[in-house]
C-alpha cells in the first residue's frame, strides 16, 4: 500500500501506520526529522498537536515509565552501565543465568565473555576497554532481546560498527524480532533494504512511504 493511502499531506506533515510486526526503515538527509520521530515516540518532546497511537492507546495518556519500558531502544553510540556484564544485559534481573547465557550465544559474545576471568561478573567501568564498539552494540542488542518488547527502535545502530557485526545484528533482528514492530533509522541503505516499508523524510514531512523495491524503481 502506497504512502498516500496513509497520509493526507495537506492536513499533516507526518502521518503513517506501521502494522503489528512491520519493519519500517526511516531515511532522509541530516535534519530531515528522523530523530524527531524518536523524541516524540519516547515523549522526550511532547507533541503540540496530533497523536501517536499504539494498539489503540494514545501514548500521551500513559505514564512515561510504562511507555518507555514497553519499547526497546538501540542507539547509534552504544552505552554500558557501570556494573557487571550481567547487570548490563539484565539490569532488573528478570531472567535466569541460563537464559542470559543463551542470549549471549545468540549475539555471538560467548567466547569473549568466557575469556574474561570473572565472566558475567566482570565489572564494566568508564576507564576499562574490555569491549570494542561493535561488541558494546551487541550487548545493547542482547539487552533489547532480554526485554522482549513488541516494539524495537534502532537509531542508526550499525553506523559505527564493522560489516561483520552489522550483518550479525541484521540476522539477529530478522530471527529474534520477526514478530515485533521495528523502526530503523538507517545510515546504510543495506540496513533497510529488507524492510516492509521505507519512510522517506524531508523537512519533517513524509515524502514517501512505500515498499523499498517500489522506491528503488522510482
Amino acid at each position: 500500500m502506497r504512502y498516500r493511502d496513509y497520509l493526507e499531506p495537506s492536513i499533516c506533515g507526518l502521518s503513517f501506520v506501521a502494522k503489528p510486526g512491520m519493519k519500517v526503515g526511516i531515511v532522509g538527509r541530516t535534519g530531515a526529522g528522523k530523530s524527531s520521530i524518536l523524541q516524540a515516540l519516547f515523549r522526550l518532546s511532547e507533541l503540540s498537536e496530533g497523536k501517536i497511537i499504539i494498539d489503540g492507546v494514545d501514548i500521551a495518556n500513559i505514564g512515561l515509565h510504562t511507555l518507555r519500558k514497553r519499547i526497546a531502544f538501540i542507539p547509534q553510540s552504544p552505552f554500558l552501565l557501570q556494573g557487571t556484564i550481567r547487570e548490563n544485559l539484565d539490569p532488573f534481573y528478570e531472567k535466569s543465568d541460563t537464559e542470559v547465557e543463551a542470549i549471549i550465544k545468540k549475539v555471538n559474545l560467548q567466547e569473549k565473555i568466557a575469556s574474561l576471568k570473572d565472566g558475567l561478573k566482570t565489572q564494566i567501568k568508564e576507564t576499562n576497554t574490555i569491549f570494542s564498539v561493535g561488541q558494546k552494540q551487541l550487548i545493547c542488542l542482547g539487552r533489547a532481546i532480554i526485554r522482549n518488547t513488541k516494539i524495537l527502535v534502532l537509531d542508526e545502530a550499525t553506523a559505527n560498527v564493522d560489516l561483520e557485526t552489522d550483518n550479525l545484528i541484521q540476522t539477529t533482528l530478522r530471527e529474534t524480532f520477526k514478530n515485533c514492530t521495528v523502526l530503523v533509522i538507517a545510515h546504510r541503505p543495506a540496513t533497510v533494504i529488507d524492510s516492509d516499508r521505507i519512510l522517506v523524510m524531508s523537512e519533517s514531512r513524509a515524502e514517501e512511504f512505500d515498499h523499498p523495491f517500489r522506491l528503488l524503481a522510482d
